[in-house]
């Protein structure tokens, strides 16, 4: 087997890193870099959403785009596209110049993440397919894990500006890689003549105005908010539209077609839910440790750094697994999400006493299970594909739930907030109301909670009424934390059934391509 592809096929996993980073590094430094820019907390949602929102719409088409255009030369325009956006970040002169560069930045980590998944179905023969896929997951499992620890270093020991900068050596690195060792087709560009621009203007119209919705939903208040209503109606009315589209298009974005094949609807669904929990089960404890502990990112990213450095093991040993044909993945995944479950009922028994090191058991549960998951979910799904031609709408419809995972999770994770704090807030002001010191205890004493601290770590002398505030405010932080572990354990719960019900037996493709 030629070798040189499989460095092209790395220079592809750097830029989808450099992507997510783009993403998850951002959104943990987005403090930091709005203070340094001098971004109020309206506009900094919005830098978030408008990377999500474009980030949707470059993984619906850049598979098409890719057969288009030839593998090489849309990576290297999308590569470029990254780097330029993202270097040009701290120097911009305003905040809409900053909205406008981060349109073009999730834009290009969406035209990327799908170019990871076709290259590994292009250049990996059936024998180390496997391995390929494990390549891919590391963006789902490994990079997001990772992030934390890279915006804390960069935030904390260099400079908010290397939050951005870091694409320059990566970007370069990539480039090069995918220009000397991935081959170059012949473009295709008479497939213009068929290009779907009724379902391109409904997929940007709708996803777009979906996206934006949930993420800036509970801001603006959802429904009270005039343009929360205009967005669901807008995506309401778009999003069935473009799938009717789609599937009666001759050259569709979305062949939603495949969806028919058992497997390969798990893979949609399951990835779209797996990440929705494993990106949630990741940003709670960092939220709880930052928001009641006082933690700077740099004292908390090691609870997550513990799940990124197990990844590096786990999914190359889940290949080595899987590529045996007596293991049913379905069991392998059934028994991830049983350490997933485990994990989140364990966590949801945090108390005020709790901090990093009390989380470090419960997160390598998440750690171990997720792999388990993830590796058994891409290979069911991709065994159905049948033929290099069909690679591309695979990528497409595997990876469009994928980026809709990520604002879903804001969603979930804010609709919980909103209904759990709402209901703790209520009935501990309603019991203080009896009894001014009775908090939660009944015991007659106010709970001894740690103070907030200055910007120089040092606690803050508070008065009792301040006091009794923050100690209010910490109590319900705490309880509606744990209540979000106990739901996300449902959806763990669902996705088990999802796979005792869903998916078939598949073997692993050495085997089964080697009869076609």
């Amino acid at each position: 087997m030629d070798i040189k592809p499989l460095f092209g096929l790395g220079g592809v996993l750097i830029a989808a890193t450099m992507s997510q980073f783009n993403d998850q590094v951002t959104a943990i430094a987005l403090t930091d870099v709005s203070g340094a820019l001098g971004i109020s907390h309206d506009s900094q949602t919005w830098i978030e959403s408008l990377y999500v929102s474009a980030e949707i719409i470059g993984m619906a088409t850049s598979p098409w785009l890719l057969t288009t255009f030839t593998l090489r030369r849309w990576t290297l325009f999308a590569v470029a596209l990254c780097g330029a956006s993202s270097v040009l970040i701290p120097f911009s002169p305003n905040i809409e110049a900053i909205y406008a560069l981060r349109l073009l930045q999730g834009l290009a980590g969406g035209l990327i993440i799908p170019l990871l998944m076709a290259t590994a179905l292009r250049v990996l023969t059936p024998n180390i397919r496997l391995y390929g896929l494990a390549v891919y997951a590391l963006t789902a499992t490994f990079t997001p894990a990772l992030a934390s620890t890279v915006a804390a270093f960069w935030t904390d020991s260099v400079d908010w500006r290397f939050v951005f900068l870091q694409t320059i050596p990566l970007c370069s690195l990539a480039g090069v890689l995918v220009w000397y060792c991935l081959p170059q087709d012949q473009p295709r560009y008479e497939r213009f003549r068929m290009l779907d621009w009724r379902g391109l203007l409904l997929l940007v119209i709708g996803t777009g105005a979906l996206s934006t919705m949930l993420y800036q939903g509970d801001r603006l208040d959802w429904f009270n908010s005039r343009l929360i209503c205009v967005l669901a109606l807008v995506s309401g009315i778009a999003i069935p539209l473009l799938l009717v589209n789609e599937w009666f298009h001759p050259l569709p974005l979305l062949k939603l077609q495949m969806l028919g094949r058992r497997n390969f609807a798990y893979g949609a669904l399951g990835l779209f839910t797996f990440l929705v929990i494993g990106q949630s089960a990741s940003t709670v404890p960092l939220r709880y440790l930052q928001e009641v502990q006082g933690y700077r990112p740099l004292q908390s990213n090691l609870i997550t750094l513990e799940i990124a450095t197990l990844q590096l093991a786990m999914l190359p040993a889940m290949a080595l697994l899987l590529d045996y044909k007596r293991v049913d993945s379905r069991v392998v995944s059934l028994l991830g999400l049983g350490l997933i479950l485990a994990s989140c009922i364990g966590s949801s028994f945090l108390t005020i006493y709790w901090n990093r090191d009390q989380f470090y058991f419960w997160q390598l549960l998440q750690a171990v299970g997720q792999p388990m998951v993830v590796m058994p979910l891409l290979m069911m799904a991709t065994n159905t594909v049948a033929s290099p031609a069909e690679g591309p709408f695979a990528s497409a419809l595997v990876n469009t739930p994928r980026a809709l995972a990520e604002a879903a999770s804001v969603w979930f994770l804010a609709l919980i907030d909103r209904w759990r704090n709402a209901l703790h807030s209520d009935r501990i002001i309603d019991e203080a109301g009896q009894d001014r010191w009775r908090v939660i205890q009944g015991n007659g004493v106010l709970p001894q909670y740690p103070p907030p601290l200055m910007p120089n770590g040092q606690p803050r002398v508070l008065n009792s009424l301040e006091a009794f505030s923050h100690a209010v405010e910490q109590q319900v932080t705490i309880l509606s934390t744990s209540d979000t572990f106990l739901i996300l354990g449902a959806l763990t719960v669902f996705l088990m059934v999802v796979v005792m019900t869903l998916p078939a037996r598949t073997i692993p493709p050495r085997i089964l391509f080697a009869k076609h």
